[in-house]
């Protein structure tokens, strides 16, 4: 149990001494994002961004080894592989798969809607522009991508992509935001139709409970 005396009370300029100190991609090793930092074209980056963000549970070697494995099956243009495959196809290719709760099949019926999006809109920009007006409450636009994502799935547990009842935290999605919206020496940013100031902090636990503790919350 923390000394309640020993802990220090964060203020707006002790976060962003902080921020300045961390804000470096050579503290950003073993995270999921490092995977987009090895594809130039914003496409490319959007697919990889939520199939790691979706994979981000559960111990991150095993993360790490799972987001690499689906990505060296498609190649170095994701997109194009998913806008051309079958979802038989997918399933026969990730029969195998297996991360904690998530098996390939799940993964397969993931990645065919991921490419219906891209076939359909053209990006997951796009897909999430469509549901999004500026100035308000960036939930419904990602409920709303949260329905593409689940198309023609029934309303039952699915370890990807949550129910878009709005009753849980959308912890995956909103880091997938973050990794897109947010433009820095970590996060890629490019989705600029979307301010910053809009974003949900991804939450966990375990950062609700620091940010209890030092009375950010």
């Amino acid at each position: 149990m923390t000394d309640k005396s020993s802990v220090r009370y964060f203020d707006k300029s002790y976060l962003e001494h902080l921020y300045e100190q961390y804000n470096d991609r050579k503290f950003i090793h073993p995270d999921p994002l490092e995977f987009l930092y090895n594809y130039p074209d914003l496409k490319e980056k959007e697919v990889v961004g939520i199939i790691a963000s979706s994979l981000a549970y559960g111990q991150v070697k095993q993360i790490l080894r799972s987001v690499s494995g689906i990505l060296s099956i498609m190649g170095k243009k994701p997109s194009e592989f998913l806008k051309k495959t079958t979802l038989q196809e997918l399933e026969s290719v990730f029969s195998n798969f297996k991360h904690r709760f998530t098996n390939g099949g799940e993964l397969a019926v993931f990645l065919s809607n991921i490419g219906s999006i891209l076939r359909k809109y053209g990006s997951l920009n796009c897909c999430f522009m469509k549901g999004y007006n500026k100035g308000n409450n960036i939930i419904p636009a990602l409920l709303d991508f949260i329905r593409e994502l689940r198309d023609g799935e029934c309303d039952c547990y699915n370890s990807l992509v949550p129910l878009p009842t709005g009753k849980c935290a959308y912890k995956r999605l909103n880091l997938f935001l973050r990794w897109m919206v947010r433009k820095d020496n970590i996060d890629i940013g490019g989705w600029d139709n979307i301010s910053a100031s809009e974003l949900i902090i991804p939450l966990d636990i375990h950062m609700y409970r620091i940010a209890l503790e030092h009375k950010l919350t």
